[in-house]
């Protein structure tokens, strides 16, 4: 009896409640992304190794200890010279060291240690880029799965009201009050609207496909656009400054800057080749071996200091240098490269911001006046003073309006997106503020089953 009590319950809620099941939003799709997605899931394992370059370079300044040891067997033939008894001594000679060398001048090796903690700068800025990119490979996922369900509805209602006029203009030809014209012309357009319902589901597939490639898992119900939602300019309203920002803090500026600098080093630590070495060695250790018919163990200890002066190495350490120089020269040009394309990104997605606005503004009017307009057709058709072409021509201009406001609307929040990415300041608050413009509640045909 609890058991078919607890079968009621469970049966009953759904269907009391339907609104409590709420389709999956971009800030969910996003958490999914940062746990399954191949290409982050690599970032995160390269900025791991990346910090490992920082002990790498502390290393080379600090002691290094080595123990050693040998046992060897010694099988002799000793033979006196003017005659004399023979001896064959046969013994294990043992020895072991400890050693403990210190640098106390090495330059090349404090210019190491610099590059290393450089080398770690570039991967927590490779690694920043590689989270915004994750965030606008999902927003553009997202969108394009919402877009290509819009479009898909659009068709659909197209189709729905292009059926609609065929009945009606069937009908009004038997009753011979239209030419069978109309219904050519209904049938015509119901069947490229047939078609175009077709390409529609095939796209929506393509584009969940994609979005599934990024999460690892069906995606499920995606939440569409809130009707009401307001996309706000871009802060502060001046290209100029969102150009200078990002020339100093775009990441993909900051991961060739750090390449720059350590290029840099790298030309000072071949010229430090020619620099003589001092370290600080020392040794202890134990040995036992055999020395005029006795075996003889002995303990050592000794420390000192090692001086190691260049003087030439075949051209080698001249040639490394040239290299090297010629490596700082590409790394500034791919430097100043990043800047200017970090400038030019700003700027192209500060126009398409704006430009946004203005075609979303636009295209809301227009939706506005296809609707009316086809409202006005249908009494005209009803009176006699429009014909069948012209109502489902602007059946036709409403749902590609509202096809057109949905994808400028999608466009614009991802250019809001790719502009912050732009000055490096993309951020999960960013993603969480387009996320309050979406309704769990509501969804749009995403061939999700």
């Amino acid at each position: 009896m609890f058991k078919l009590s607890r079968l009621l319950v469970a049966t009953a809620i759904p269907a009391l409640f339907p609104a409590l099941t709420f389709a999956a939003d971009l800030a969910q799709i996003y958490r999914q992304a940062q746990d399954n997605d191949p290409q982050f899931i690599a970032a995160r394992a390269t900025l791991e190794a990346g910090q490992e370059k920082a002990p790498q370079g502390l290393s080379g300044l600090l002691p290094n200890i080595s123990l050693s040891g040998a046992t060897t067997w010694n099988d002799n033939e000793i033979k006196p010279h003017g005659g004399g008894a023979m001896s064959n001594p046969r013994f294990n000679s043992n020895s072991y060291q400890l050693t403990l060398a210190q640098p106390l001048f090495r330059w090349q090796n404090w210019i190491a240690y610099d590059q290393a903690k450089l080398q770690v700068v570039q991967a927590e800025a490779s690694f920043e880029q590689a989270r915004q990119d994750l965030i606008l490979r999902v927003a553009q996922a997202y969108f394009d799965v919402l877009n290509a369900g819009e479009n898909l509805q659009a068709v659909q209602a197209n189709k729905a009201a292009i059926a609609q006029q065929l009945e009606l203009a069937k009908k009004s030809f038997e009753v011979g009050t239209a030419t069978i014209t109309d219904t050519h012309e209904a049938q015509a357009r119901y069947d490229l609207a047939s078609a175009q319902e077709i390409a529609a589901e095939s796209d929506l597939e393509v584009k969940r496909r994609a979005l599934q490639a990024i999460v690892g898992t069906e995606p499920g119900v995606l939440a569409a656009l809130r009707k009401e939602a307001e996309l706000s300019p871009p802060q502060p309203a001046d290209m100029a400054q969102w150009v200078s920002a990002a020339e100093k803090d775009s990441y993909s500026v900051q991961v060739q800057r750090a390449l720059a600098d350590i290029a840099e080093r790298e030309v000072d630590k071949q010229r430090a080749g020619h620099y003589p070495t001092v370290d600080l060695v020392a040794n202890q250790g134990h040995s036992k071996s055999y020395f005029g018919g006795n075996l003889i163990d002995t303990d050592f200890k000794n420390a000192g200091i090692q001086i190691s002066i260049p003087l030439f190495q075949g051209g080698g350490q001249v040639s490394r240098q040239r290299e090297a120089a010629a490596n700082r020269t590409a790394a500034q040009a791919g430097f100043e490269a990043a800047r200017r394309g970090a400038a030019l990104a700003a700027r192209q997605y500060y126009l398409g911001v704006a430009n946004g606005l203005a075609q979303v503004k636009a295209l809301k009017a227009a939706l506005v006046s296809s609707q009316s307009a086809l409202a006005s057709n249908k009494l005209g058709y009803e009176v006699g003073v429009r014909i069948n072409i012209d109502v489902l021509n602007a059946e036709n201009q409403v749902y590609n309006t509202r096809r057109d406001l949905a994808r400028a609307t999608f466009d614009t929040l991802l250019a809001q997106l790719r502009l912050k990415a732009a000055v490096g300041a993309l951020g999960e608050e960013d993603l969480l503020r387009v996320n309050s413009l979406l309704d769990p509640r509501r969804d749009v045909p995403t061939g999700a089953r």
